[in-house]
């Protein structure tokens, strides 16, 4: 008898005091230059709620092949794709997209330019979550000054509860990892869930995507999932570079002006 390793993990729900429970998954899917079959089953296997997605399709038909991918899994595309230069937001019907929104970062001459998406979700009648999804520079001068940029955009969505996923091309040492987790609670190092590190995908050895959160956001697990019901560990190393990170949030109801 097998166990699934998602037990171990809260399932989504919304509570009877308006507070929701979602699933929260950070993925770089390198462009789905690899394995789409594996990443579809990865992706369905954690039963997520929201995606941040990063290096999604951004060239021609890329529409196309992001709209393909989020029917594959069972959800929705809320924003971003080629026109964050990468970072994309998928959704399931779960979530009531209260609005939506692609930020490009400045152009550093030379570097490849790099962007944001971003969105408001409700989960049930009141619990409200600022979802940034973000791709950091391979820079390490400019990847500093692009975590303050996403800072300043979590805090522009005016709300308390908030959270940032993706490729931080930083390790936890880093000072644009630093400069986050400064303001952010780091999901793993608050509640460790699955495996740490997520990059390479065949013999992992780095932690540089992370999920962090804000204060008003209870993270009741986080990290790399394994074991996952119908995903291989050939599954896992085939989909993309990298392995995704997964977070359970507790989302608390928040009043009309965004605060719990």
């Amino acid at each position: 008898m097998t166990t699934d390793p998602l037990e171990d993990l809260p399932a989504s729900r919304t509570e009877p005091d308006g507070s929701a429970v979602v699933r929260l998954l950070s993925y770089n899917i390198r462009s789905l230059r690899d394995d789409v079959g594996a990443l579809v089953r990865v992706i369905r296997a954690c039963a997520p709620d929201v995606v941040c997605v990063q290096e999604a399709p951004r060239f021609f038909r890329w529409r196309k092949y992001a709209a393909r991918l989020a029917r594959a899994t069972d959800l929705v595309h809320v924003t971003g794709g080629a026109t964050a230069t990468g970072p994309m937001i998928l959704s399931s019907l779960r979530a009531h997209v209260e609005r939506a929104e692609d930020v490009l970062l400045p152009r550093t001459p030379g570097l490849h330019r790099r962007g944001l998406a971003t969105a408001v979700l409700r989960f049930g009648p009141a619990a409200r979550l600022a979802v940034v999804s973000c791709h950091l520079s391979l820079a390490e001068w400019e990847r500093h000054e692009q975590a303050g940029m996403v800072l300043e955009r979590l805090a522009g969505t005016g709300e308390d509860a908030a959270v940032v996923a993706g490729d931080l091309n930083d390790e936890p040492d880093g000072r644009a990892f630093r400069r986050l987790a400064a303001e952010l609670q780091d999901g793993w190092a608050t509640s460790p869930w699955g495996g740490e590190n997520t990059s390479p995908a065949r013999g992992p050895r780095k932690r540089i995507d992370a999920v962090l959160a804000t204060g008003a956001v209870e993270v009741l697990g986080c990290g790399v999932p394994a074991g996952l019901p119908g995903v291989t560990e050939a599954d896992l190393r085939a989909a993309t570079d990298h392995l995704p990170v997964l977070a359970a949030l507790r989302v608390p109801a928040a009043g009309p002006g965004g605060a719990p």
